[in-house]
């Protein structure tokens, strides 16, 4: 790590076990004042004392396990002489800083921690520049045809590579044949998903627009490929970037939805009917105050948020209120999902009831009972027997993308000719 990331891991510990302390504290108090409540007036002596002593030494817990990790990070940073790497240039840290920032991002950029996942696209293990020099740097081989991957919640950029390997060593990355097979340049994008969707798909909305003006040649195609969570950032980026009448949103011809809860998650609908049924009492009260704090961005997968309208304003954590608006297709684009069960069949009652695991096939098709996404009856396909994360890299996920992006493309070869090589 280097020492800006020592100095947020510090902080980022010191927080979590201060709040640890601040939820015993929470549970201990309202114990407290249940039994002292019961005992009367004669007890009142003896509550002074304890509340006195008792809040004396959580006040010093609380501060004590703040202060000792950023003190204890200090004391590192001050030692390091060398540049150590980042945590993101190893497997488990890339991995790791994934989910903190999933669990925690909002709270990180609101603090300006090091460990906030800025968006940015990403080619091998760095950052990409936008200026047109830097991504004709980059992309030596760049085509006319783009395909931009958007990971998922607690995800990075090098999720899609996850056993990007065969046994018999043969890559099966997605944007690595997409490229080889028809021509599409992968574009990978690495972004803090614990921020409101709607945040980020206007942070990508306006760097789409980079992209395109400094590509090293006229870009004629885009391809939006999400997965999870990433499906609605493109979706939201889309939206956006049409109503501020950005130029690329009529490249894009294709956008792909892996497991994208578009009517949301039954887990966070889980999550937030726990949360609510904790505030109920107060000897559970501080376990949902823990709870209600995961970040905006996996509150927004609670009904599908992707508007800024959709939660500005509201408690975020009210009883199941759905206040999604809704975010209607690109006109020249072709909208496509992909949904899978941990059965084989779809109707099977456990394949219902659980879904992938996270999202549930109904979410992933946009079919619900109140709101009813409109893609194509062709656009669509169910799996059988998946998980949630089989989606970032599958064989038969990736040759039912390649059907898709082939059917299409016979269709305009006649006029433009074949696609890039």
């Amino acid at each position: 790590m280097d020492q800006g990331e020592i100095g947020g891991l510090g902080q980022v510990t010191g927080e979590a076990l201060a709040r640890n302390v601040a939820t015993v504290r929470g549970v201990h108090q309202a114990v407290a004042r249940r039994v002292f409540g019961a005992l009367g007036p004669v007890a009142m002596p003896v509550r002074v004392a304890h509340d006195g002593i008792a809040g004396g030494i959580y006040k010093v817990l609380e501060g004590t396990h703040q202060v000792l990790p950023r003190a204890l990070a200090s004391s590192v940073v001050l030692a390091t002489r060398e540049k150590p790497p980042r945590i993101s240039d190893s497997k488990f840290g890339n991995v790791a800083l994934g989910i903190l920032n999933g669990v925690r991002g909002d709270r990180l950029a609101r603090t300006g921690n090091e460990l906030a996942l800025p968006m940015t696209f990403t080619r091998g293990e760095g950052a990409v520049g936008l200026a047109p020099t830097e991504l004709a740097a980059a992309f030596p081989d760049a085509t006319p045809r783009l395909a931009v991957f958007a990971h998922g919640l607690c995800e990075t950029d090098r999720s899609w590579f996850d056993s990007d390997r065969t046994e018999e060593g043969t890559e099966t990355a997605y944007g690595l044949r997409l490229y080889r097979d028809l021509g599409y340049t992968p574009l990978y994008l690495r972004y803090n998903s614990g921020l409101h969707v709607s945040d980020n798909g206007r942070t990508l909305a306006a760097l789409l627009t980079e992209v395109v003006n400094g590509w090293p040649c006229p870009v004629e195609e885009i391809a939006l490929i999400g997965h999870s969570m990433g499906g609605l950032v493109v979706r939201s980026a889309c939206h956006q970037a049409a109503e501020n009448n950005s130029t690329w949103t009529g490249l894009v011809r294709h956008v792909f939805c892996l497991a994208t809860p578009h009517l949301g998650s039954h887990v966070e609908q889980g999550a937030n009917v726990v949360g609510w049924a904790l505030d109920r009492l107060p000897e559970t009260r501080p376990f949902a105050t823990s709870l209600k704090s995961r970040s905006a961005g996996i509150k927004d997968l609670r009904f599908g948020s992707c508007l800024e309208s959709d939660w500005r304003g509201q408690d975020p954590d009210e009883f199941l209120k759905n206040r999604c608006g809704e975010v209607p297709f690109l006109p020249t684009a072709n909208y496509y999902f992909v949904g899978v069960t941990v059965t084989r069949n779809a109707h099977h009652p456990l394949g219902l009831l659980l879904g992938d695991l996270l999202v549930r096939f109904s979410s992933a098709s946009g079919s619900g009972l109140g709101r009813v996404l409109p893609f194509e009856i062709d656009k669509g396909r169910h799996m059988g027997g998946l998980h949630h994360f089989h989606l970032l890299n599958h064989p038969d996920v990736y040759e039912q993308l390649r059907h898709w992006l082939d059917g299409a493309n016979a269709g305009r070869e006649d006029e433009t000719g074949p696609p890039a090589p």
